[in-house]
């Protein structure tokens, strides 16, 4: 199945000459959108090595609860660690369909901190993730997503941003 979803490439540092070699590590994030599993899917299609995903489960404190009203809870944290479990069973379902190994990680942080961190810890070569548009007033922000866009800007190696 090839993966027809518009990408943004960006990448920092010189040119790549022609013939760059392909990455051995390509990091996913995966939050259960449809644009971070089309993300999956451009590279699967598109990277012949080593693919993780990683979900980022977002810790929720009074602060983004309901008002406040709400304090935080291990309930909330233990719902969005079945949401990740799930994910990662639709990972599997994927890595079994295309007779591919997909590793996966499951962490909890700021999800754009979260990703650089693993970035740097595990010598990921290339990030692909979904871009989701945003209501912030800025045209980057809009087109990518605040984690995309953050992701971008700080990543230290090449972004594709599948939309």
């Amino acid at each position: 199945m090839d993966c027809l979803a518009p990408t943004i490439t960006v990448s920092f540092g010189d040119p790549a000459p022609p013939g760059r070699m392909a990455p051995s590590h390509v990091l996913v994030p995966l939050d259960g959108s449809p644009l971070a599993s089309e993300a999956l899917a451009h590279a699967l299609d598109t990277f012949d090595c080593r693919i993780t995903v990683l979900n980022v489960v977002t810790p929720v404190d009074a602060a983004m609860s309901e008002g406040g009203v709400l304090g935080a809870g291990d309930e909330r944290l233990a719902a969005a660690r079945e949401r990740a479990a799930r994910l990662t069973e639709s990972v599997r379902d994927q890595e079994a369909a295309r007779d591919r190994s997909i590793e996966t990680a499951v962490q909890t942080g700021d999800p754009a901190e979260t990703i650089l961190d693993y970035v740097e810890a595990h010598d990921v070569e290339h990030v692909v993730m979904g871009g989701h548009g945003g209501d912030g007033g800025e045209f980057t922000r809009r087109l990518l997503g605040t984690v995309a866009t953050v992701v971008v800007a700080e990543a230290p190696v090449t972004v594709t941003v599948v939309r």
